[in-house]
């Protein structure tokens, strides 16, 4: 009996499109029971990215796949361009091996992801799947086009525990997504655990917190310092979000000395907004945003350290001048580089701070003039990159505020395009955020999340010219296999021929 044929995948048929690619039609290369890993000597990272590729094969390929310095006929090597950054990489399939070369692990890390999506989708399988694991010839040279690729997941309204967030991550990789957002604090809940301030989680992590009262929990320190490691061996960065001065009805009821009266205020279950706001005026909340401040930065290696800033209705402006100018230093003297939403631009700026444009209107004085100053700007505009948008009137998850949007909505655009003012030389990069209001497992993230996210990974690594939906929606459609086997929940959009 032969042996069954997976289908062949093309040079250029990955997620985000390469930067460069030239197929070389005459050429396979098969991986099979001889083959083996080779791994920059004398690198530790190297050899890491080894093994997370032979974690990926292994199951489905039934093969041993040694990982080690010497011989290999899969070779990834750290004497690649370093003109191409340290996430840039090339890629080489000839007939008689696959080596990938960067000047970095982080781009070694990229590479095999195009390797993985360049095998069958029969790869992604849990058990030995019969047939070859070919990989089309050719080379492809690859580097992102923005520093900064993220995702944003809300764990305050609605909690998601350690084993969901590593889930999530493992499905953003594959799609060289880098940075990780997690909003941490809300009117609903608090989910993270600070010395010194312990009823935050008790009280405002507890039973009966988040929307509807139906997302309780929260992480320990050690929790998310777990989450910050599994992250940081698949190259993402996790970015912390304590939302403030708006957004603290959490916190002002767990410690009411947090209140302009002292006097506790009640939980909140319910999805309102602009209505809670920290005392700008009152020195006891410089004091325990400086406690926070100091222990989110403690626990986090990345650079990044999100304040928030947006929907303070019930700040006055003054206030959140002298709110947002008394906390910009605490975060400096802790060594973060401040990003907040784009609401924080309306106050002077120093040049280290990244407003995040999330709103839909068409210009934006603040985010324009910070640019200006020289902050970098991350790109989030809810109609096109918020994943809580529902896909369309009908979808049963997600709201409609910032409209509907199918997968060709959040791929046709560009962040380069989006704000007068800022151009391509003033984006720090694109995000793609994801509230938790009407999510209560991570099946809902994730069929939120998925078709949509591969959009804005494509629109963040991939150069403006490669930028085609009829290109996309047909490599788009190859991942409905792969995702079933994954066990990866995804709306599987009409506007994709699956």
């Amino acid at each position: 009996m032969s042996e069954p044929v997976f289908e062949r995948r093309g040079l250029g048929d990955v997620i985000p499109a390469p930067a460069e690619v030239r197929p070389d039609q005459a050429v396979t290369f098969t991986i099979d029971e001889g083959t083996a890993i080779r791994t920059a000597p004398g690198s530790p990272e190297a050899h890491r990215v080894g093994e997370h590729l032979a974690a990926v094969l292994r199951p489905a390929t039934g093969f041993a796949l040694p990982v080690g310095a010497g011989d290999g006929t899969i070779a990834l090597l750290l004497d690649g361009d370093d003109t191409l950054g340290d996430e840039g990489y090339e890629l080489e399939i000839a007939a008689d091996g696959v080596t990938a070369r960067a000047a970095a692990p982080a781009g070694l890390f990229a590479a095999v992801q195009t390797i993985r999506q360049l095998l069958p989708a029969e790869i992604e399988a849990g058990t030995p799947q019969a047939g070859a694991w070919t990989l089309p010839g050719g080379r492809i040279t690859d580097r992102p086009r923005f520093a900064y690729r993220g995702a944003m997941l809300d764990i305050a309204r609605h909690f998601f525990g350690v084993d969901e967030i590593k889930s999530y991550v493992d499905s953003l990789v594959q799609f060289k997504i880098n940075h990780l957002h997690l909003h941490l604090t809300d009117d609903q809940g608090w989910r993270l655990e600070i010395d010194g301030w312990p009823l935050l989680t008790e009280i405002s992590g507890g039973a009966g917190t988040g929307v509807d009262g139906t997302g309780p929990g929260f992480l320990t320190k050690a929790d998310y310092t777990e989450l910050v490691a599994y992250a940081e061996e698949r190259f993402v960065t996790i970015v912390p979000e304590i939302d403030m001065p708006g957004h603290v009805n959490a916190a002002q009821h767990a410690y009411p000395e947090l209140t302009a009266d002292g006097v506790a205020v009640p939980q909140r279950t319910d999805s309102e907004v602009g209505y809670s706001s920290f005392v700008a005026g009152k020195e006891e909340t410089y004091a325990f945003l400086d406690d926070v401040i100091r222990e989110v930065a403690a626990l986090t290696p990345g650079p990044y350290l999100h304040i928030g800033g947006d929907e303070a209705q019930a700040t006055t402006a003054e206030d959140y001048r002298t709110f947002i100018q008394r906390v910009l230093p605490l975060v400096a003297k802790y060594e973060k580089r401040v990003v907040g939403w784009h609401e924080m631009a309306g106050v002077e700026l120093p040049e280290t701070a990244i407003p995040q444009y999330w709103r839909i209107e068409a210009t934006d004085e603040g985010t324009a003039r910070a640019a200006a100053n020289g902050s970098k700007v991350i790109m989030s505009p809810a109609d096109r990159t918020y994943l809580d948008m529902k896909y369309t009137a009908e979808s049963p998850l997600g709201l409609d505020w910032a409209g509907t949007i199918d997968v060709e909505r959040a791929y046709g655009w560009d962040p380069a395009d989006r704000l007068p003012g800022v151009g391509e030389e003033h984006l720090l990069g694109v995000e793609a955020p994801l509230w938790s209001e009407t999510l209560r497992s991570l099946t809902d993230v994730e069929t939120m999340t998925y078709p949509r996210l591969p959009a804005i990974a494509e629109i963040g690594w991939s150069p403006r010219v490669t930028h085609d939906w009829e290109s996309f929606r047909t490599r788009l459609a190859a991942f409905g296999p792969r995702w079933r086997r994954q066990g990866v929940a995804f709306h599987a959009s009409p506007e994709i021929p699956w």
